[in-house]
């Protein structure tokens, strides 16, 4: 099963030959890395196993539920949706977690390049916002907008000071999913529309109305949903149907050649054509809303010719819509060169919503807006009992400060760049990496049967490379239609150093693949 990564095994080993069962081998060889990877980072590609930077901080010892009642409930009693959503063969326990690092309930070690689907914004139980926590349980958990406390307007004056004008006016949820079914209501209100228009390939939750936005069969149920939502060709120069060589803003281009000028691009102009068909064709005349990832995160750090939102907004604003940005894995300084997606795209919406990184984990969301748009969403009563509350809000506010203070966004940019033109090289090497892409912390590796070809690669292939990735000590995650990207997205607190494993990780995995087809 494990093919190469074996052999090196043995080598290790000193060449005795031993053989071992899937889950025998996984166990020797985390306690093989656990100490093998205490040397300083390696230079890749290598012949040897990657080496794993050291951690000083010690985990406790579990001594919780044993694994295999977990396994025993999680069959019996935990919705089988939970299952489905598993990425490994078999689950990973996480036990406990520090900043950039996860530890098994076998004292196992990761270093985390998901941060539970970029939501772990500042680290894993960071000692700041712990305190902040700590510090506020023991004083107000929870009373609802009923009554006045201040952490609630403490945080409010915090966010508001990070948007521009007139973008001041802030609403409280628990997710991303309520933050953006929110938004779709607002927008409904203030315009008097009804009919919302996303991208394909867009993720924007799961509550009955956003499934309309969302643009996956894989979420969608054979039931009515999403009234009033459209879809427009998303922009993907690299597996759309036009793309070029200088069209994204990363520090990374495509593959793919165009014979723009200067200042010109082809592609744009095409995917800006098939959103005018829609509102042609698709939408009455006047519409409630366009909503837009300033980069799409589900659909794997997928991102649009520099302009397109630019011309989007200007289209949508004709129409009588308003332009919503979706800043639930994009916002707090993710992408590296700006605070908030939206503003690499030169645009200011009329909405902007959030959750994930907003509380590092803690569940909370918001929707921000405009005082003339919070008053038409006050025509009729809402309620949420459990958004902003005092306890969601200290630690929220928390994290603005420890995102200032840490400079995790100067991280993002600086150590974001790095992994995007080093990869770029793993690109021009191997053949099945298709495409590199992303802003800061928040990059996508396609994986694809050939480049010309563009088809993604073998899901069986996909899912191996995955899992031997995990049994080298990282946790990455997956994207796009078919699961065919890799999802780079670590707290904003890794190292130069941690970019190297995961750099001599994923070329050793890659590596060792393609000497075993060929």
């Amino acid at each position: 099963m494990y093919g190469g990564f074996s052999k090196n095994i043995v080598r290790y080993l000193g060449g005795r030959n031993h053989t071992y069962g899937s889950s025998e081998f996984s166990a020797k060889f985390h306690r093989l890395c656990g100490a093998f990877c205490q040397k300083s980072t390696v230079k890749y590609p290598s012949l040897d196993l990657p080496t794993m930077p050291p951690c000083d901080f010690k985990p406790m010892q579990y001594k919780g539920m044993p694994k295999d009642r977990i396994l025993e409930i999680r069959q019996q009693s935990y919705n089988p949706m939970t299952l489905k959503a598993t990425y490994y063969k078999q689950p990973v326990y996480i036990h406990q977690g520090f900043m950039q690092w996860l530890w098994d309930t076998d004292g196992r070690r990761y270093l985390d390049f998901f941060a539970g689907v970029a939501t772990v914004s500042v680290g894993h139980c960071h000692p700041k916002v712990t305190e902040a926590a700590e510090k506020q349980l023991r004083s107000l958990w929870h009373t609802t907008n009923i009554y006045t406390s201040s952490p609630p307007y403490e945080y409010v004056e915090k966010l508001a000071a990070c948007f521009p004008d007139p973008l001041k006016v802030i609403y409280f949820t628990n997710s991303g999913s309520e933050a953006n079914d929110l938004a779709m209501l607002m927008a409904r209100l203030h315009t008097g529309n009804y009919d919302i228009i996303s991208l394909r390939g867009a993720y924007h939750g799961g509550s009955p109305q956003t499934l309309g936005l969302t643009s996956y069969s894989a979420y969608k149920f054979p039931i009515a949903n999403g009234f009033g939502c459209h879809n427009t060709m998303c922009p993907d120069v690299f597996k759309g149907p036009w793309g070029g060589k200088d069209c994204r803003d990363s520090p990374v281009q495509t593959i793919r050649d165009c014979n723009c000028a200067p200042g010109c691009c082809h592609a744009n102009d095409m995917y800006i054509q098939e959103l005018k068909e829609v509102l042609s064709s698709s939408v009455p005349c006047r519409i409630a809303a366009f909503f837009g990832e300033p980069l799409q995160g589900v659909g794997g750090a997928v991102q649009y010719p520099r302009n397109y939102l630019k011309e989007a907004y200007r289209l949508i604003r004709e129409s009588g819509g308003l332009c919503i940005a979706d800043e639930v894995q994009t916002g707090f300084g993710r992408t590296g060169s700006d605070f908030w997606g939206f503003q690499g795209h030169g645009v200011i919406p009329d909405i902007v919503t959030m959750a994930k990184g907003i509380a590092n984990g803690y569940p909370m969301g918001a929707v921000v807006t405009t005082k003339e748009i919070a008053k038409s969403f006050a025509k009729g009563l809402h309620f949420n009992t459990f958004g902003g509350s005092p306890l969601a809000c200290a630690i929220a506010s928390s994290v603005l400060d420890t995102i200032k203070e840490d400079g995790t966004q100067q991280i993002s940019t600086t150590i974001g760049t790095y992994l995007l033109t080093e990869l770029a090289k793993l690109r021009d090497k191997y053949e099945i990496i298709g495409d590199v892409r992303g802003k800061g912390l928040l990059i996508g590796v396609e994986m694809v049967k050939d480049k010309e070809s563009r088809r993604p690669l073998a899901a069986e292939t996909l899912s191996q490379i995955f899992e031997d990735i995990k049994d080298m000590g990282i946790l990455v995650g997956r994207g796009g239609t078919f699961g065919q990207v890799f999802r780079i997205k670590p707290p904003m607190c890794i190292t130069k150093e941690d970019a190297d494993f995961f750099l001599a990780v994923f070329s050793h995995v890659i590596h060792k693949h393609a000497e075993l087809t060929s």
